[in-house]
């Protein structure tokens, strides 16, 4: 029986000796049989292994599967392994397992007071589905080596990641928020009031406040490591701004010390004032204003004006004085100037700077406070000389005469020249009537008298004025000075032609000039190097008005000539004007009859031998007819036309 068939057992088959077999001869290999031996070998080799790489990769596949939905083996998570768990029970162990946001404990103290809130109150969460992502990724991206790597890195090494919190410092923020409102305390500043006449201080008071942003930063590091203690509160104290007052008190009570009185320097009987305010007024018109300067917050102490403005203004122009310049007459004896009239000087209320002395002056206990001028300096004071001015001699002088007026028109002219008596013109300047006649009223001292209104010769206030500007212009036009704007009678006026022995000389036509502040002027130049000095003289007996004129003297010589009446036209029809205060029967002359005509005056001036001035004048005049008023039912002569 063969022996590899045999059913006895290995130890009981004896052997049976052969006779022993020869030796082959050895053949000798060919190189086809090497390189067919090789063939099947590498074949072998090549098959077996296919073989092992397929089992292999069958292996991987199927580990992979096993793994599909569990966290490979070795990775852990906080040190806690979840090999093989599914990402929901990996996600329930490390919550079972970290209890920090639920047990962890965070104390805060302020002093003796202590607050403990767990990790969770603060904001503080487990981000386990986060961590649990991580640890399931591992080994699942990548190439296939790459992942089979990183699964046997898992496997023989182990993969450990961290655990994420969700750190929500809003909540922290608000519970702090909570505790502030036992710790904050705000500063109170210093403060002041007035209470009727009294000043009532409130002193100042320092403040705490929990700086919540700095104590979320100590927060911070104790979540960073899981840990649990106790933080101090960090709190600041917090200082007013204003700390002292008692400065401005004093000022406020020196304010409301006594009445303030506003006087007037150099009063006038009729000038306002004073006025007196009681200690109340001033404490309703104490003001208290908070302001910021570089050395910090503080109170200023003040007085609200805007009681006294209205006051103040209302009496600016009651207080205002013009400036006038000291009046003189020439002393033809003593050739010396004479004041007749003292300088005045002029003052403007400065409503801004008295109200900022008032304010400067209370503050400083002061309540007697005058109001605050500007000062207008007259041109000429008591003291000027003639030779300072250079009056030295008479330069001009006219009379003119009124033969016939009444005591109307007499008072009007006597008025009117007071004006300008001892009134000084400076060299270059441009003499106005109307800037010294003001108004031409009853309350300034004019009387009625007849004037021309219109076609007729009525009674109003100021006739007579125009005697004045006649013989103003007469004495300028015959001492050589230039006229620089006249303006003459729309009729003749008997008064301004008569002469000395109280006849009409027509030579004087032309040589009016007539007057009607505003609207109407008279100007003329002192175009010298020295100031002029104007006298007028009234003397009512004689019905004249004399004109004159002071300097010196610089050669100048007039000459004039007239053309006399030219053109003359007859006087109109004589007008009847009823009059329903005159008796029945009753006839009244109240206008004369003038007849009309042009008349030119030519003018030359020569100084020192040459021509210096040459001009003419042009008038115009209207024919002017008789006028009579007549009582009611009165008879009218037949030539009569009533108007």
């Amino acid at each position: 029986m063969d022996e590899e068939h045999s059913i006895l057992p290995r130890s009981m088959a004896k052997p049976v000796k052969q006779p022993p077999k020869k030796k082959a001869a050895r053949q000798p290999s060919t190189p086809v049989n090497f390189w067919v031996r090789f063939i099947q070998i590498t074949l072998m080799l090549a098959i077996s292994l296919s073989l092992f790489v397929g089992l292999l990769l069958a292996l991987i596949i199927a580990y992979d599967m096993s793994y599909s939905q569990h966290i490979y083996p070795g990775v852990s998570v906080a040190r806690i392994d979840l090999s093989g768990l599914t990402a929901e029970d990996g996600a329930a162990r490390l919550s079972q397992q970290i209890t920090y946001p639920s047990q962890g404990l965070i104390g805060f103290k302020d002093g003796e007071k202590n607050w403990a809130a767990k990790p969770g109150e603060l904001g503080v969460y487990l981000n386990a589905h986060d961590a649990v992502a991580k640890a399931m990724a591992w080994g699942r991206s990548g190439t296939p080596t790459e992942r089979v790597v990183k699964q046997l890195q898992a496997w023989r090494y182990g993969v450990n990641f961290p655990i994420y919190f969700i750190y929500d410092e809003g909540a922290a923020s608000a519970y702090l928020n909570q505790i502030a409102t036992k710790i904050d305390n705000p500063a109170q500043e210093a403060s002041l009031k007035v209470q009727g006449t009294d000043v009532v201080i409130h002193p100042a008071r320092s403040g705490r406040t929990l700086d919540i942003p700095k104590t979320l930063e100590k927060i911070r590091p104790m979540f960073n490591n899981l840990e649990s203690g106790w933080i101090p509160l960090v709190i600041y104290d917090t200082k007013p701004a204003i700390l002292d007052v008692s400065k401005e008190a004093e000022t406020a009570r020196r304010i409301i010390s006594a009445p303030l009185t506003i006087t007037v320097p150099d009063a006038r009987t009729g000038d306002p004032g004073p006025w007196i305010y009681s200690q109340t007024d001033l404490a309703q018109m104490l003001t208290i204003e908070r302001t910021k300067d570089s050395q910090g917050d503080h109170y200023q102490v003040g007085i609200q004006i805007d009681r006294l403005r209205p006051v103040l203004q209302n009496a600016a122009q009651p207080l205002a004085r013009t400036p006038r310049d000291a009046r003189y007459i020439f002393n033809d004896q003593t050739r010396q100037l004479e004041v007749i009239q003292p300088a005045v000087t002029g003052r403007s209320l400065q409503l801004e700077k008295t109200i900022q002395v008032i304010k400067e002056k209370l503050r400083a206990g002061e309540h007697t406070v005058p109001v605050v001028f500007d000062t207008l300096t007259p041109r000429n004071t008591d003291n000027a000389t003639a030779k300072d001015l250079g009056i030295t001699e008479l330069v001009s002088s006219y009379t003119s005469y009124f033969y016939g007026s009444d005591g109307g028109r007499i008072q009007n002219i006597t008025t009117a020249a007071a004006n300008f008596h001892g009134v000084l013109v400076s060299p270059g300047e441009i003499f106005s009537m109307a800037s010294l006649m003001g108004d031409v009223s009853l309350d300034n001292g004019y009387a009625e008298a007849l004037i021309i209104f219109g076609d007729r010769t009525i009674k109003g206030v100021g006739g007579g004025v125009c005697q004045v500007s006649t013989t103003l212009f007469r004495t300028a036009f015959f001492g050589g000075f230039p006229i620089v704007e006249r303006y003459p009678h729309a009729y003749r006026v008997s008064y301004y032609e008569y002469n000395q022995s109280a006849h009409t000389d027509t030579n004087l036509a032309g040589l009016d000039a007539t007057v009607f502040v505003p609207l109407v002027d008279f100007k003329f130049k002192n175009d010298t190097n020295y100031w002029l000095l104007m006298e007028t003289y009234v003397n009512p007996s004689a019905r004249t008005l004399t004109w004159k004129f002071y300097s010196t003297s610089d050669g100048r010589k007039a000459d004039w000539e007239t053309s006399g009446l030219t053109a003359v036209v007859e006087p109109p029809p004589a007008r009847y004007i009823e009059n329903n205060e005159l008796p029945p029967g009753k006839i009244k002359q109240v206008d004369w009859a003038v007849e009309g005509a042009d008349i030119t005056v030519k003018r030359k001036v020569v100084r020192n031998g040459q021509l210096y001035l040459e001009d003419q004048y042009f008038t115009h005049y209207l024919p002017w007819s008789d006028a009579y008023e007549y009582g009611p039912g009165t008879e009218l002569p037949e030539e009569a036309a009533p108007n």
